[in-house]
């Protein structure tokens, strides 16, 4: 298993990183609340990995925090519940957050992140209320409340769009989350942290 990379950040257009370790180029799938905490390309960075291994590819996801990559594992296990999901709840919802509204049995909230209908809400509450009993939520916010590094793209509305499209939201609703937006210079990350909070508020 790769339990971690550090190495240098070669490329970030979300949901996937290019991170260079030794000489050797890893493509790593990651969610929004990683890119938050991301430094510019070309600075050292260091993520938590989680390798899936299918008959047809090995996946890479990485995370900035320890807890994000515990709640992933933890998501993937429940029926009904893959990678791209998991990685669009954490996109969507801090995990703290996500942690708190599972307590608190709060299926509306988590019925507003993309995928996830009210019986797989149901499904989350029932069978991760246990496993997230002992979860310290004392701090949830929402989802990005860290740093939003200033994005090296040209047309940060498209990209934060296009992003979103590969979260899983459907092409209209990520363009009509983006417009609902204060976009004036905001670059992609920001963006989509702002369009992302707005619907879990």
């Amino acid at each position: 298993m790769i339990g971690y990379l550090h190495g240098i950040l070669r490329e970030k257009q979300p949901p996937e990183l290019l991170i260079e370790v030794q000489g050797v180029g890893y493509e790593v799938q990651a969610p929004m609340t990683t890119f938050y905490d991301l430094p510019v390309v070309g600075e050292a960075v260091k993520l938590y990995t989680h390798l899936a291994v299918r008959e047809d590819a090995h996946t890479l996801y990485g995370f900035s925090k320890l807890s994000d990559r515990t709640l992933f594992r933890t998501l993937i296990k429940v029926n009904g519940v893959g990678a791209k999901m998991a990685l669009t709840i954490l996109s969507g919802m801090e995990a703290g957050l996500f942690a708190a509204c599972v307590q608190a049995g709060d299926t509306a909230s988590l019925v507003k992140l993309p995928g996830v209908g009210k019986k797989t809400a149901e499904r989350l509450v029932v069978e991760m209320r246990d496993r997230l009993a002992d979860w310290d939520v004392s701090g949830a916010a929402v989802a990005g409340g860290g740093k939003a590094p200033v994005a090296d793209v040209l047309n940060p509305l498209e990209e934060a769009v296009s992003a979103l499209v590969a979260l899983g939201y459907k092409p209209a609703d990520a363009s009509r989350m983006v417009r609902a937006v204060e976009t004036e210079d905001l670059g992609t990350e920001a963006i989509i942290r702002s369009a992302l909070q707005s619907m879990v508020k």
